[in-house]
């Protein structure tokens, strides 16, 4: 994969909007002029191929995992926690044949929802959960959300048996979730609050339609259809561009 590094200026302050339905913080991303001409891209090495005793027997073998060094060196330059970095790098390495979806697209879309999960002064566990349940606001009508009734299986990942709320560090709604909630690390669980099957379900999520996320137009539609506003389409590239240009 070779990495297409866009060039952009950057302001002094980013505006962070609310993402797919949680997110009140502030940060010190700087914000580019998005063009849809531009696209920033930085792939994560792949790791080398397994050996017969990498696994032991009867075990499952596991997703692809991106080297332990490059995720404590690239967190480091992108002031990401690594395991934030780990799950949006293992994000790539499974995305769909004939996609390429960068780290750097999934961090943006992370930093935008949750700050890594880190929001509210929340930190982020090895393994993926934040030290406490991110939830968005209800998606009862009211003001700018949708309302989303809620349902006996929703209710079970937000505990509100009225309405609906977006849910973990990467804000799927349920209804989503459902249908595209993966298992991203290999435990044998889909749980939209562990960071590392989030960031593998937005992968996927983001190829579902087609798009060509190595054009500028294909990434910001594919950016768009995750959040239908264009704000949050260039907060998510000053982010993912920032972090580029800190780890590229």
């Amino acid at each position: 994969m070779s990495p297409a590094r866009a060039v952009a200026s950057l302001a002094t302050a980013l505006v962070v909007v609310a993402g797919a339905g949680y997110l009140a913080s502030q940060t010190v991303l700087a914000a580019p002029s998005f063009s849809v001409a531009e696209q920033q891209y930085v792939g994560a090495p792949a790791p080398a191929p397994r050996s017969e005793g990498d696994v032991a027997p009867g075990k499952p073998v596991g997703p692809r995992q991106v080297a332990p060094q490059w995720v404590t060196d690239t967190a480091a330059k992108a002031g990401i926690p690594a395991p934030a970095v780990r799950a949006y790098a293992n994000a790539q390495l499974a995305e769909p044949t004939g996609c390429k979806v960068g780290w750097t697209t999934l961090a943006g879309i992370g930093w935008v929802e949750s700050q890594h999960g880190t929001i509210g002064g929340r930190t982020l566990g090895d393994d993926g959960h934040s030290s406490s349940v991110i939830l968005g606001p209800a998606l009862d009508g009211r003001g700018k959300v949708a309302a989303i009734p809620a349902t006996p299986e929703t209710t079970t990942w937000h505990g509100d048996p009225r309405w609906d709320h977006a849910v973990g560090p990467l804000q799927f709604i349920p209804s989503t979730w459902e249908t595209w909630g993966a298992d991203g690390d290999g435990d044998g669980v889909a749980d939209p609050n562990d960071l590392d099957d989030a960031a593998y379900t937005a992968a996927r999520y983001l190829c579902a339609d087609g798009h060509d996320l190595t054009s500028g137009s294909g990434w910001a539609d594919a950016i768009f259809s995750y959040n239908h506003a264009q704000s949050y389409v260039d907060s998510v590239y000053a982010a993912a561009e920032s972090y580029a240009d800190r780890t590229g």
